[in-house]
């Protein structure tokens, strides 16, 4: 199914409701998003909750589409994100560049800046997705043993399902990588299977780049255990500080 987009307005914000699919095809996305900016709408406000798929390629159409409207000084906001979304758009780093909100009506509310009702929606979205800030050093290599190969990068956040990797530009998106960590304190170490599903537009996320989002996969039990409660001790650790 093709994305589809419908358009409707409340005060000076324009709602575009969205269905279906998000993806390479999904140009007339931006196109929209670039006509109410040319119409002189600078609120927008992207109602999620008919998406039906997206991939990095539509992560990608996401970033095109925000950055028409900054460029243009003004906002754009996702709500009703679905849940099976969350993972893809976690890994991107998406949240931290694009507000989302649980509800429509939050997310109309932060428009007038209600920044208690923002705040309380970035909050619970870290939570639901316990992601680690943290800086330590991993190897990359190309799954096979083939060239490229990144020695000592960070990892700049950690989570269960994926990581946010800086300080590394020789991979594209889709590549498959084995990455190696050692978690402290023990330098206990993981070997994992990940694949690259994200990139930072250097634009829009200076501060990410070069660097890129991994989804892990061909996880054992052991290891996402492993890694599930070193996040959730430290975790712990920064919120009693």
């Amino acid at each position: 199914m093709s994305l589809e987009i419908r358009a409707r307005q409340k005060d000076n914000i324009i709602i575009l409701d969205l269905a279906g699919r998000i993806d390479v095809n999904s140009a007339n996305l931006v196109e929209a998003i670039g006509q109410c900016v040319r119409d002189g709408y600078n609120d927008i406000l992207c109602n999620m909750e008919d998406v039906e798929f997206i991939d990095y390629m539509g992560v990608s159409v996401l970033v095109i589409a925000y950055k028409e409207v900054i460029n243009s000084k003004g906002r754009m906001k996702l709500a009703v994100v679905p849940s099976f979304l969350k993972g893809t758009l976690s890994v991107a780093g998406l949240e931290r560049v694009i507000d989302m909100y649980a509800t429509e009506d939050a997310a109309l509310k932060s428009f007038s800046e209600d920044k208690v009702i923002e705040n309380i929606q970035k909050l619970q979205l870290r939570r639901r997705f316990k992601r680690l800030p943290i800086d330590i050093k991993v190897e990359l290599k190309t799954k096979g043993g083939r060239n490229p190969i990144c020695l000592k990068v960070d990892i700049h956040n950690l989570s269960a399902i994926g990581a946010y990797i800086y300080g590394c530009d020789k991979f594209k998106l889709g590549d498959e990588v084995i990455l190696k960590l050692k978690l402290p304190p023990k330098q206990e170490e993981l070997v994992l299977e990940a694949k690259v599903v994200w990139l930072p537009d250097k634009q829009v996320q200076p501060h990410d780049f070069p660097g890129m989002g991994v989804e892990f996969y061909n996880i054992s039990i052991e290891a996402q255990q492993k890694l599930l409660e070193f996040i959730e001790r430290n975790l712990s650790f920064l919120s009693s500080d």
